[in-house]
C-alpha cells in the first residue's frame, strides 16, 4: 500500500512541473511607412544588402539604452532578424518613393538584373532615455560596373512620444527613421 502512494505521489508531482507554460513574448516587425502605391517603373534597380549591425543589436530581443547601460527585454522579441527586417523595409520604402518595382532585399533577386546594391551600416539604433530614436551609420549606393562611390554618413533622431517606455512606441520610432533614411538615400 505504501508503494502505491508513493507511486502516486511522484506521478503527481511529475504532472505538475509539465504543466503548459503561455508565452508572454510579444514579436515585433519593423513595417515600410512610405505611402502605398502601384509600383509601375523598372528603374532604378537596386538590391539592398542585408544591412550591417553592431554586435549588442543582433540579438532576437530589442535593446534599450539606459543610462548608458543596454537592457534588453525578455518579452519584447524581434519577429525575423533585426538586419533582415531593416533591409525588407528599406527596400519597400524605397520601392514605394521612387515607384520601382525592382528594389528588394539582395537574397530576393534570382538574378544579377539590378544596376546598384545598396550597403547599410548601421552604428547605433535604439531609443534613450531623453525621449529619442537614434539611428546612425553610413550607406553606400554602389553601381554594379563603375568605380567605387563614397560612404554617405547619417544620423537620424526621431522624437518618441512621452509614452515610449512600451516597445510599440519604439518600434514606431524605428519605422520611422528607416523611412527618413529612405527618403535620404532616395535623393541624391
Amino acid at each position: 500500500m505504501k508503494t502505491r502512494a508513493l507511486l502516486f505521489m511522484l506521478a503527481c508531482a511529475g504532472c505538475s512541473q509539465l504543466m503548459p507554460v503561455k508565452d508572454k513574448a510579444v514579436h515585433h516587425l519593423l513595417e515600410p511607412l512610405a505611402p502605398d502605391r502601384p509600383l509601375k517603373a523598372a528603374t532604378p534597380a537596386i538590391a539592398v544588402n542585408r544591412a550591417s549591425l553592431p554586435s549588442y543589436l543582433d540579438a532576437e530581443s530589442l535593446v534599450v539604452r539606459r543610462d548608458g547601460v543596454l537592457v534588453t527585454s525578455d518579452i519584447d522579441l524581434w519577429a525575423e532578424p533585426l538586419d533582415d527586417g531593416i533591409s525588407r523595409v528599406i527596400a519597400a520604402n524605397l520601392s514605394r518613393l521612387t515607384g520601382s518595382m525592382n528594389i528588394q532585399p539582395v537574397q530576393r533577386f534570382t538574378t544579377l538584373d539590378y544596376t546598384h546594391l545598396l550597403e547599410l551600416r548601421v552604428s547605433q539604433f535604439e531609443g534613450d532615455t531623453a525621449g529619442q530614436m537614434l539611428l546612425r551609420g553610413a550607406w553606400r549606393l554602389q553601381p554594379v560596373t563603375g568605380d567605387e562611390v563614397a560612404e554617405h554618413a547619417f544620423r537620424i533622431n526621431v522624437p518618441m512620444p512621452p509614452d515610449s517606455s512600451d516597445a510599440k512606441s519604439r518600434v514606431k520610432a524605428m519605422n520611422e527613421a528607416l523611412l527618413r533614411l529612405a527618403r535620404e538615400i532616395s535623393m541624391p
